[in-house]
């Protein structure tokens, strides 16, 4: 790992829609599920933010979410055609919104919701956030590595941060071709690295406890 290149006054921590929707006891997609499960991806996520939090890292949340009219959302791929035709599902205040309990929300994060497309930058106010917080590295954890985490690890370096993925805090399918993708291309863009050894790189200070409540 680059020395200063994890320091925590200028790294968030950014989690890609982990909600209990996507990943969690609320998710239709069962073979990411799995692929979650197989993984760990959850719980090594919830160490790395939990590390994160008491070191001074931000951890920020990028989420999903829809409009129950679907207003502001264009189903202008097939990803996003099927969730179209799950009335309900992933709509803004709702438990699926939520990000699954593991992780949490502690008073100190913060959340940059979408309501289209499939990565977490284009559209948003992650950008900004991130910039007024002095952020120059970001460790990408979550799913999928089908989509949104690419989309995230390259977006992020064409806006000019640093990433570090977090290769066992993320998860694909199927779980040989995710880690294809991780090896040939997000190891091009991201400098890839374990949970353990990202949280190595950080003060330990106690992580303070953790506060619930839907995003």
């Amino acid at each position: 790992m680059r020395p200063g290149l994890l320091e925590p006054d200028h790294t968030a921590v950014l989690t890609m829609e982990m909600q209990r929707g996507v990943v969690g006891d609320l998710s239709t997609m069962d073979s990411l599920v799995k692929a979650v499960v197989a993984s760990g991806a959850i719980e090594n996520t919830a160490r790395l933010v939990g590390a994160a939090r008491g070191a001074g890292v931000r951890v920020v949340h990028c989420t999903a979410e829809f409009r129950p009219d679907l207003a502001g959302t264009a189903i202008n791929s097939p990803l996003i055609a099927v969730m179209a035709r799950r009335p309900g599902h992933m709509v803004a205040g709702s438990p699926a919104t939520e990000v699954v309990p593991e992780i949490g929300l502690a008073e100190a994060d913060l959340v940059a919701p979408r309501m289209h497309g499939v990565s977490p930058f284009t559209g948003t106010s992650l950008d900004t956030m991130l910039r007024n917080l002095g952020v120059k590295t970001v460790v990408a954890t979550g799913v999928s590595v089908n989509l949104a985490i690419l989309g995230l690890c390259i977006e992020a370096v064409g806006l000019g941060y640093q990433v570090v993925l977090a290769t066992d805090a993320v998860a694909g399918v199927p779980r040989d071709y995710a880690e294809s993708v991780v090896e040939n291309t997000l190891a091009l863009v991201a400098t890839c690295a374990r949970v353990d050894e990202i949280i190595a790189c950080w003060p330990t200070t106690g992580a303070p406890a953790t506060k619930q409540f839907a995003t």
